[in-house]
């Protein structure tokens, strides 16, 4: 690839942004109270000098504040999954929180055990427990594994994805040991006195590292998601619960981003047996929402420990967990939703999308690939498609996302700032879909020259 016209392409849509998004570009210039001049400092993650500012958002669609709209595959990084606003979402909501009131009262509502019902015909797992994110979940999961296992340590794969977790900012360093994940902030001591890794899809590392014997639990994605699509080779996950069962460690799967795989996420479709599960984001249909499952036998194991304070200091609380509006929200997303047509509608439209990407790229004699899991599409600058996360952390290319991603932005598409990631919701369309791949095959046309 010619860098230097990459170069001078992504410095023509990056002056075409800041023509076009005059009212973003001076919001983000007066917002000096902001840390980072932004509420949270990861959507300072954009292509560009500055972040599109949010107008309005229904269903696939997002208009920014300089009155552009966009077709949104982005959709919140998972959070907007059911879309913006969905309709039984928005009158679950108003109905709580302006009719029947106390969004917030720390009491349970009925809605709560339909919920947790709903969630175990969809994962198997018999009991669950509510938090405002997928991250706080995962922390939770952690603090109930060590606790029946008598255990201290984690163990994650390289480069797998689980929020602002401590145990979990570890990748295998070049010596094939554990190492600090890079840009790790104010960690509370070397994450290799709280954690082990292995490399996804490789089962001896994994073997190696929980013959250790301090490994409480494996907290893993059942397929890498924010380093890029890394999919489980055949026998790969199967081996893990033969691995962990055999060593006496709890399984963990985190759904947060593999609930695109389906109704019951990767844990259904592909008949996974976790003791643990946890979830975030989509659930809530975009009302902040989390949740942890866990199997009928653990949770009598835990709830028989007469030694652990599981009600009020134990740390798997928070004042706002499981309140009633959040609750509302998810009962309204899972019943009416995201449900099991509408992802099998989404899933199409996924495939539809893969094949428009892929014959783009083979069109143009690219060696990139296109990975899939479920109503999710990613492609990667490689091909075959890597099989493990630091191989996919390796042929990340921060210039030509940021190309493609001003190139799309600049015509109208929204991705995934964080990588190439296009997500189906309800509301997407087959032109929708039509459209990425039609804009996607010029940029690649302009790209190669």
């Amino acid at each position: 690839m010619d860098r230097t016209r990459l170069q001078h392409l992504l410095a023509r849509e990056s002056a075409e942004a800041e023509r076009r998004n005059p009212r973003s570009k001076a919001a983000y210039a007066r917002a000096d109270h902001l840390f980072g001049r932004v509420p949270m400092t990861w959507m300072n993650k954009t292509a560009g000098t500055f972040p599109r500012y949010l107008g309005t958002a229904n269903g696939a669609r997002i208009t920014d504040i300089d009155g552009h709209e966009y077709i949104d595959f982005c959709l919140g990084d998972t959070g907007a999954m059911a879309g913006h606003s969905p309709e039984a979402v928005a009158a679950a909501v108003q109905r709580r929180f302006a009719e029947q009131g106390g969004a917030t009262a720390m009491l349970p509502t009925e809605d709560a055990e339909w919920v947790g019902a709903e969630l175990t015909r969809r994962f198997g797992l018999s009991h669950w427990s509510f938090s405002l994110t997928a991250t706080d979940a995962n922390r939770w999961a952690i603090r109930l594994a060590r606790a029946v296992t008598g255990r201290s340590k984690i163990l994650v794969n390289s480069y797998s994805y689980h929020g602002s977790v401590d145990e979990s900012l570890i990748v295998v360093g070049p010596d094939g040991r554990g190492a600090s994940r890079p840009g790790n902030v104010g960690a509370p001591c070397d994450v290799t006195l709280t954690s082990r890794v292995a490399e996804f899809n490789d089962l001896s590392q994994l073997e190696r590292e929980l013959a250790h014997g301090d490994v409480a639990a494996v907290l893993m994605e059942p397929a890498l998601t924010n380093i890029g699509i890394v999919l489980p080779e055949p026998g790969y996950l199967a081996g893990v619960r033969e691995l962990t069962r055999r060593h006496g460690v709890l399984l963990i799967n985190d759904e947060t981003h593999t609930f695109s795989a389906g109704p019951g996420g990767c844990t259904a479709a592909w008949l996974l047996e976790p003791d643990m599960l946890t979830i975030g984001k989509a659930i809530g249909g975009g009302i902040p929402a989390g949740a942890y499952g866990l199997s009928a036998e653990l949770a009598d194991r835990l709830l028989g420990r007469s030694d652990l304070d599981l009600v009020d200091m134990g740390g798997v609380g928070g004042t706002l967990a499981g309140n009633a509006l959040s609750v509302a929200a998810m009962r309204a997303t899972l019943e009416h939703v995201l449900t099991d047509d509408a992802f099998e509608r989404m899933g199409k439209l996924a495939e539809r999308f893969e094949a428009g990407v892929q014959q783009a790229i083979d069109a143009h004699g690219l060696p990139w690939s296109v990975s899939r899991l479920g109503a999710r599409t990613e492609y990667r600058f490689a091909s075959p498609a890597p099989r493990t996360g630091t191989a996919s952390s390796e042929v990340a290319d921060p210039e030509l996302e940021d190309f493609l991603h001003l190139y799309l932005a600049n015509r109208g598409i929204l991705m995934t700032p964080f990588h190439n990631m296009a997500l189906m919701c309800p509301a997407t369309t087959e032109a929708d879909v039509d459209a990425h791949t039609d804009v996607f095959s010029v940029a690649l046309a302009q790209l190669i020259g």
